[in-house]
């Protein structure tokens, strides 16, 4: 039997590779483009975008989360990193394994992508857990004294508040506006029209992914150890031992930001027309 054929929880491994490509290419993408966008500051808060998360957490819900999870932390970590010309070791792997746990969480809570109040739910709360360990992995490294604690204007001296601040802060702009509403938006729209494409049967309460039920012991348990790994990949880099961290003499200059997006959007419309393309054969076939 061909591996890429062997079905594991309804989807093949190859369907599994083309839903990471598609997730990694386009929130790359997305990442890239968020580079461009200016941040403005009114008193203490500041309003920027964090990132476009409802891209991988549209997929994640609507295809595989797995796939679609680790699509997103690699899209982010080779785009918006590695291709700006930046790398900084195991000081990466913190950012990456939280974003892959909060796209995950959110794509396995939903049973039924036709339920806006769902989506809605689940989106907010992936942008909720991924901000909310990035906030611990912060306050842990200040406590531990990896890192020094630098006090905003206008609060308190304060770790816990002044990290709190900026967690709020991010779910309630860059999490509602840049995440949930338009998840909100695109995955009932998109629901039984784009599932075609890859060959795959729409998601219902009878068809979930891999591992059936939305949220297991065994899954959160898994999630908690990884998490204790950014913790703890996080304090070592802060410690100095990053192993591999290296910055380019072109690092973030404007010709590697649009070399990554010339780069990624031509990834990412060679994964859709070569879904296109099977499933006009598959249709044909018919």
């Amino acid at each position: 039997m061909n591996p890429a054929n062997s079905r594991t929880g309804g989807i093949t491994q190859s369907q599994k590779l083309m839903v990471f490509v598609l997730t990694m290419s386009l929130y790359g993408l997305a990442t890239l483009i968020t580079e461009l966008i200016p941040k403005f500051q009114v008193g203490i808060v500041e309003f920027s975008v964090e990132y476009f998360l409802f891209i991988p957490l549209t997929l994640a819900i609507l295809f595989d989360p797995l796939s679609a999870a680790l699509g997103a932390a690699t899209g982010e970590l080779v785009f918006s990193e590695i291709m700006l010309g930046q790398f900084g070791g195991l000081g990466e792997l913190e950012k990456f394994i939280t974003v892959a746990i909060g796209v995950y969480l959110a794509g396995r809570l939903v049973k039924n992508p036709a339920n806006r109040a769902a989506v809605g739910a689940a989106s907010i709360l992936g942008v909720t857990v991924q901000q909310l360990m990035g906030t611990i992995v912060d306050i842990v490294k200040v406590q531990a004294s990896f890192s020094e604690f630098e006090a905003v204007p206008g609060l308190p001296e304060s770790v816990f508040v002044t990290e709190g601040f900026a967690c709020l802060n991010d779910v309630l702009f860059s999490g509602i506006l840049f995440c949930m509403l338009p998840a909100v938006f695109l995955v009932p729209r998109l629901y039984g029209k784009i599932e075609p494409l890859l060959g795959m049967k729409p998601r219902t309460p009878e068809n979930l992914p891999a591992g059936g039920e939305a949220l297991s012991v065994r899954n959160l348990v898994l999630c908690a150890a990884f998490f204790a790994a950014a913790i703890g990949a996080e304090c070592l880099a802060e410690s100095g031992l990053s192993l591999i961290d290296w910055e380019a003499a072109w690092a973030e200059s404007t010709g590697a930001l649009v070399t990554g997006i010339v780069i990624a959007a031509a990834v990412a419309g060679i994964v859709l027309f070569w879904m296109r393309r099977n499933a006009s054969l598959r249709s044909a076939q018919k």
